[in-house]
Parts: C-alpha cells; structure tokens; sequence
C-alpha cells in the first residue's frame, strides 16, 4: 500500500494533465455532436423525403465506420486532401461526428415521442414548422431526451481514450506511456481507472436523476 501510495504521488500530476485532455476531449465532442446531431434529427423529422433520406444515409455511413477509422480518416487521410488538423482537433471532430449519429436517433426518438395533436393544434393557429418545432415539441423533448444524452455523455467520456491511437496524450495513452517507462503496471492502471470512475460516477448520477424525473407522471 505504501509504494502504491509513493507510485501515485509521482504519477498523479502526469496523469492529471492527461485528465485535462479527456475532459477537453470529451467536451468538445460533445458539443460537435450535440449540434450536428439535432441537425440530422431534425432533417429526418422534416417531412421532407429527399431531406429525410439523406438524413438516414449520412446516419448509417458514420454508424457503419468504426471510430478508430474515423479518426484515422481525418488525422491521417485529410492532410493529403489539404485539411491539416491538430491531434486534438481531429479527436474532438472524429468523435463528435461519430457521436453525432447516435445522438440524432435520441433526438428524433424524443421528437417522435410528442403527441402529434400538439403540432397539429400549433399549426392550427398558425405556427410555421420550425416555430412549432421551437416552441412546442423541442422544449418537451428535451425532458424526454435528457437520460440517453447523459448516458451518451458517459460513453464519450470513455471513448475518449480512442483519442490515444492519433497520439492525444489523454488519461489512457499517458498511463500507457508511465507504465511501459515504469514496467510499474499495477499502480499505473488502478491510477487511471480510479481518475476514470471519479470523472464517470457524477455523471452516472446525473443520469440516475433526470431518468427518476423522467419517469414520474
């Protein structure tokens, strides 16, 4: 117990600034997705066809293409197209587009989810589609939607290490550095994983709390 004590006095300001990473990583895909994600929703609850097809396609291709490959595309295959991008910006775009598909689907699930005489009663008095949109079925699915997008946020945070294969040195990819110098694997990794549990645990209980909100009449 003492020398794991001793490994994480040393190892932990490392680690904590691969933490900075995770978070700014996360972060930031979250946002992307979050946009582009009620972008493709929206187009899909359009009631425009060529509109709501070509939703579902861009939503299948990024589902079908693991985010690895993402990542490796933009970092890897972009600068040949002459987009060069930082690591960290090609983790933060790679998992915000890939994020992006299963975000719309928590959206469109929410937005479906509205009783249909609502819009029909808005329309009635005149509000134009996005008006409707605006000011009726989004501000009800919001609530609706809130647990799948905390449990989206939590799969981020975790997903995040993928970020290590384009060489963000975030929380994974720093315990990988420190244990393969160290051969000190034991402490290194029951450092990381701890510092990934206490970021997770209070967005677990967010989730836990707004599903108990949810689920009340």
């Amino acid at each position: 117990m003492q020398a794991f004590l001793r490994d994480a006095t040393e190892f932990l300001p490392i680690l904590l600034e691969g933490v900075r990473l995770t978070i700014l990583v996360t972060i930031g895909s979250l946002i992307l997705s979050t946009f582009l994600g009620l972008i493709w929703a929206m187009m899909r609850v359009s009631g425009i066809r060529a509109v709501s097809r070509i939703s579902a396609g861009i939503i299948n291709v990024i589902r079908g293409i693991p985010i690895i490959v993402q990542l490796f595309y933009i970092y890897f295959v972009m600068p040949d197209l002459g987009v060069s991008l930082t690591a960290l910006q090609a983790a933060i775009i790679g998992l915000g587009i890939a994020y992006s598909a299963y975000q719309a689907e928590n959206f469109r699930a929410g937005i479906e989810a509205i009783d249909k005489g609502q819009i029909e009663a808005a329309q009635t008095i005149g509000m134009g589609w996005w008006m409707t949109m605006r000011r009726v079925v989004l501000p009800q699915a919001v609530r609706l939607v809130l647990p799948p997008y905390g449990n989206t946020m939590i799969m981020m945070l975790k997903d995040s290490s993928q970020a290590s294969t384009i060489t963000v040195a975030e929380l994974a990819l720093q315990g990988k550095l420190i244990a393969s110098s160290t051969f000190k694997n034991t402490s290194v990794f029951t450092l990381v994983a701890v510092l990934y549990l206490v970021m997770s645990i209070p967005l677990i209980l967010f989730v836990r709390h707004f599903e108990k909100k949810a689920s009340r009449p």
